[in-house]
This record gives structure tokens, C-alpha cells and sequence, in this order.
């Protein structure tokens, strides 16, 4: 069935990039499956569906004498998931994008501080057995948090991106779309480093006559690149070594990190969205909460009542 091997790449992609716990996985899977049932009795698909669709099966949830909270956490599912299969191109819309549920409420995502990402920047320079090994750890971390890339956009950069030093990095997000990223200096060094590397590599596999890897983080895996469950475990084990807790680090909270340490610093959320590469600034508002805090502290600041 076409839906159901839809939601399985859809778990597939958040075990890979936001390290969801497999009972997590497993709750996510059952409310999708649940509401492709539906879907089904109902001549339609995961595809096909619209917002009517969904709505109706929460109240059919509510008939059923489903709680508040089993029904939040069902349309969090159908939500989590349409909102992939927009971002992948599956679908040209959002049918979940406007429904609200009930008792919902948008969770503060989980990030980390300066101080532990940078324990992690100077693990990576050590992380391997080999120097290219430690090279490439250094560009991949780098990347990743001075981007906000996805991990997925990540691992598969092509080497031709990183063509001529660029102060700018070409990505190309879900559903095909591409934007421009602007890179740190360390970032940019990393990079111009370890392509340095890689350009040398590819150009040993043509005098040699082997076939080429068009990819800048290349391995043997089919796809022709680090994968993402590749790059995860790595991360986890970066983590050990830089003495921070691997349960607080995934790939999806250093993309967070990034985000929520530019608001914090004063950056424009309408920019946060086109870094993040969102389709809609509704996803980039659940960091509302950093712009927030720092108005309130702006006002106690300099208000002259604020004393009083």
C-alpha cells in the first residue's frame, strides 16, 4: 500500500534527524496507520486527503471516547506528517497546516547552549582515527551548526557547492527548493579545507580511472554518500567524547541551536525562516519564545517605570 510505505520513510526521516525515541516512532506510526484506515473506508489516501478529512477523524476520535490528550497526539502525528510530505513535494499543500486540536500546545523545541555546541566544534577537530577522518568531522560540524541545515541536506551537499571558496553555500531543501546560506569563517575554512581533500581525491580516481563521487561527504553506501543514520551515530559517539550528554544531541537540536542562538542575538525571524529554508513562517514561529524573552528584557531594561 502507497500511504503506508509513505510513513514509513516519514519515520525513517525522524529517527534520522530529530533521534526519536522508538516508542516515539511506534506512537507515530500506530496514529498514522490508525488514520490511513480511515482514510481507506473512506475511498481516499494519505495523498488525497484534505482537511475535511482530517477534522472529521477527530471527531470520529472523540466519539470513540478517545481523551484530550490521545486526541492531541494524534493530530500532532497527522500534522508532523503532512507538513514532511509538503516539505518532500509529495503534495503541493498542507491540509493540516490551519486545524487546531484539542488542548494543544506547540512545545518549546529542545536546543542547546553556546557552551555545549562549542565543546562539540572542538571535539570534532580530534574525532577520528586518521586526519581526514578528523577533517571531515570538523567540516560536517561546522556546516551544520554555522547553516541550520537539515541533516538530510547535509549529507548529501555535492562537491561542485563548495567550488571556488564560496561565502555562500547552495542548498538544496525539501521538495527540490533551493536557497543561499551564508557561511561563518570557521565554517568557510572547514570547508575549503576538507573540498581541498575531496577535489584531490576525485582527481587521483580519474587518473586511475575509477568512477567518480559526486558527493562531498562520499562513502560506499548506495546512495553514494554519508548517510544520515551514518552522520547520527557519529554524533552520538562526538558527543561522549566532548563531554556532553548524547541523549541532548541530534542533528535536528544543533539545527535549533542555530536558530534559537541568532534570535538571541538579535536576528530577524523572517530571515530565520529563510535560513531554516520553512515554507511557512508558522513552522519558524515556535521560536516566539526567544523574541519574547528578549523584549521583556529589553522593557525591564530601559522602561523609566520599570523600577517601580
Amino acid at each position: 500500500m502507497q500511504g503506508v510505505q509513505h510513513i514509513s520513510t516519514f519515520l525513517e526521516a525522524r529517527a534520522a534527524e530529530t533521534g526519536a525515541a522508538r516508542n516515539t516512532l511506534l506512537a507515530y506510526g500506530r496514529d498514522l496507520k490508525d488514520f490511513l484506515d480511515f482514510l481507506v473506508r473512506r475511498n481516499s489516501g494519505l495523498m488525497d486527503a484534505a482537511r475535511d478529512d482530517i477534522e472529521r477523524y477527530i471527531i470520529l476520535c472523540e466519539a470513540d471516547g478517545m481523551s484530550v490528550a490521545t486526541r492531541a497526539r494524534r493530530l500532532s502525528s497527522i500534522k508532523s506528517f503532512y507538513r514532511f510530505a509538503y516539505e518532500e513535494g509529495w503534495r503541493e499543500d498542507n491540509p493540516a497546516l490551519a486545524i487546531s486540536g484539542p488542548g494543544q500546545s506547540r512545545k518549546l523545541p529542545k536546543t542547546l547552549g553556546v557552551a555545549d555546541v562549542g565543546r562539540l566544534l572542538d571535539a570534532a577537530r580530534a574525532f577520528g582515527r586518521t586526519d581526514e577522518d578528523r577533517l571531515r568531522m570538523t567540516c560536517l560540524m561546522e556546516l551544520l551548526y554555522a547553516t541550520g541545515m537539515r541533516v538530510s541536506e547535509l549529507v548529501g551537499l555535492p562537491l561542485m557547492a563548495a567550488k571556488g571558496d564560496p561565502a555562500m553555500l547552495l542548498v538544496r531543501g525539501k521538495g527540490n527548493k533551493e536557497r543561499m546560506v551564508p557561511l561563518s569563517p570557521p565554517a568557510r575554512l572547514a570547508l575549503q579545507t576538507w573540498a581541498a581533500i575531496r577535489e584531490a581525491a576525485e582527481e587521483m580516481a580519474r587518473t586511475e580511472k575509477r568512477p567518480a563521487n559526486k558527493f562531498l561527504f562520499p562513502s560506499r553506501a548506495k546512495s553514494g554518500h554519508l548517510s544520515r543514520e551514518g552522520f547520527y551515530l557519529s554524533l552520538k559517539e562526538l558527543a561522549v567524547k566532548a563531554g556532553v550528554s548524547p541523549e541532548t544531541v541530534t542533528p535536528h537540536r544543533l539545527r535549533h541551536a542555530f536558530a534559537t542562538h541568532l534570535l538571541e542575538n538579535g536576528a530577524d525571524l523572517r530571515v530565520i525562516q529563510t535560513l531554516l529554508g520553512h515554507a511557512d513562517v508558522s513552522t519558524t514561529e515556535i521560536y516566539t519564545h526567544v523574541l519574547e524573552e528578549r523584549l521583556k528584557t529589553l522593557v525591564l531594561k530601559h522602561h523609566p517605570l520599570a523600577d517601580e
